[in-house]
């Protein structure tokens, strides 16, 4: 009686919301904002000089790179992970036990020829396992992302995102991760390798990445009846 008093729609939406619980989303934790605009510059409260300042300090005879928060930097992304794991398990028990008896009080001894009151137990036990495991991924490309924060050491926070759209796909790429000042390379480049804390993404949006993705009425099925 009570499925009766429940409108319709709340019923199907009820349904669809399982639906999610079969394949949810991968999310990668990309450091957000992925771009900040400078702040404007102005006059410091504190007089620290007419030409220097502090905050907006650029070495000289330095080659420009990322230092401060809205300047850009290139990343070249080379990822390259290998993970092989191989296991291999063998039991095996056996055992045999024989009795017999010979003679007992008030029963004639020959009763107990031709192995008629013989006892023999044999058992047996094996177990054999292998596991294999093995996981490799390889990515490389370049992109280039902006500092968005600059912490107390030095360091510089980096986000950086970029889009590409074909017809009814869109590829999108986002990075993210920590660098320290001294791994800049000459042109104000960076490899991946040398940054702390990386995330990358990449996914695609539009015709494509939803043909990869199964149904909303089979992810449906496959949350009701799992076998």
């Amino acid at each position: 009686m009570l499925f009766k008093r429940l409108p319709l729609a709340a019923v199907c939406c009820a349904a669809l919301s399982a639906c999610q619980t079969i394949a949810p989303p991968a999310v990668v934790d990309i450091a957000q904002p992925s771009s900040v605009r400078p702040e404007p510059v102005h006059a410091p409260a504190i007089n620290n000089g007419s030409i220097f300042q502090a905050t907006q300090y650029r070495p000289l005879f330095e080659d420009h790179r990322a230092r401060l928060v809205g300047d850009t930097i290139t990343v070249q992304i080379v990822e390259k992970l290998s993970a092989t794991q191989t296991s291999t398990s063998s039991v095996a028990k056996t055992g045999n036990v024989t009795a017999g008896v010979t003679a007992l009080p008030g029963i004639k001894p020959n009763s107990f020829t031709n192995g008629r009151t013989s006892i023999g137990l044999n058992s047996a036990n094996t177990m054999d396992g292998k596991g294999s495991t093995v996981n490799s991924n390889d990515f490389s490309g370049t992109i280039t992302a902006t500092v968005i924060e600059v912490l107390a050491n030095g360091h510089l926070v980096i986000s950086g995102e970029k889009q590409i759209g074909v017809n009814a796909n869109v590829d999108v790429l986002r990075f993210s991760g920590q660098i320290d000042p001294h791994s800049i390379q000459t042109g104000n480049v960076v490899a991946s390798q040398q940054i702390a804390n990386v995330r990358i993404q990449q996914k695609g949006r539009g015709a494509q990445a939803d043909a990869q993705e199964i149904g909303w009425l089979g992810r449906f099925f496959l949350n009701v009846l799992p076998i």
